[in-house]
């Protein structure tokens, strides 16, 4: 599996995302709490930039009345017709077994570990990294 520096951390700040193009892929970026995830940016019903949705977490109730809030920032909604996909798995919350998009392996490692030979890359901090 090839690693592919995305962006510096610092550039993805908890609470954020951003969208980067790596090795002809658009990818969406999400930090979570220091927790990194990528999606494709694209929602696989008509292609709105899932780095441009909203940001969301679970309301569920097991019976009326009784709401539990969870996973908060977890779940982005697609900015053109609220298709909503889980940042950890890239399924769909509507209707898993059938819609998903791709998810990407991330990882954050130190540019002195990295090797790059089509991007010039800073050998200091740390970087976001894609794996595929």
């Amino acid at each position: 599996m090839a690693k592919h520096i995305a962006a510096k951390v610092e550039d993805i700040p908890p609470g954020t995302r951003v969208s980067v193009e790596v090795a002809g892929r658009k990818v969406a970026i999400f930090n979570v709490d220091g927790e990194y995830f990528g999606l494709r940016d694209a929602c696989p019903h008509m292609g709105g930039l899932l780095s441009e949705g909203v940001v969301i977490g679970l309301v569920e109730a097991n019976k009326p009345g009784c709401y539990n809030y969870s996973r908060g920032g977890e779940i982005v909604r697609c900015p053109w017709h609220g298709w909503e996909f889980d940042l950890r798995t890239g399924k769909s919350r509507f209707d898993p077994k059938r819609w998903k998009t791709h998810s990407y392996d991330i990882e954050v490692g130190d540019g002195k570990e990295m090797h790059a030979e089509t991007v010039d890359v800073s050998t200091e901090g740390d970087y976001v990294i894609v794996k595929f």
